[in-house]
């Protein structure tokens, strides 16, 4: 169980660490048009840059990656309770963040609902 939460932290951390390229990249260049970019409602680019894609002031790739930074070096030491305890906090945010995307945009994030799952994955396998 163990090895497959680490394993999903490292993808976390590089999809969060393409999150974060993604939407400083988008910020400064105008035409720019990631991967995940396939049309005006599958847009990573429309939920990086909404109001939603930042929290007091930081980036949520920022987030992310100090949560998979964290878990990863949780499941070096064993801290199984530790592990639930952030998982469920960022299964919190993954839901209300997804609600955002689907329901309120209405745009679909690869990259967030890939994010999503990964995160769903982490709190199954924690329990």
């Amino acid at each position: 169980m163990i090895f497959w939460i680490r394993w999903l932290a490292l993808m976390g951390i590089l999809l969060s660490c393409y999150a974060l390229y993604v939407k400083r990249t988008a910020e400064r260049y105008r035409k720019y048009k990631p991967m995940c970019d396939i049309n005006g409602s599958i847009s990573c680019t429309k939920a990086f840059l909404s109001k939603e894609g930042a929290l007091t002031g930081l980036p949520n790739p920022i987030y992310g990656l100090a949560f998979y930074v964290i878990i990863f070096a949780a499941t070096m030491y064993f801290q199984k309770e530790l592990i639930l305890y952030l998982s469920s906090i960022a299964l919190i945010a993954s839901l209300y963040l997804a609600y955002i995307s689907y329901f309120k945009q209405k745009n679909f994030c690869l990259v967030c609902s890939s994010i999503y799952l990964i995160n769903i994955l982490i709190f199954v396998l924690s329990l």
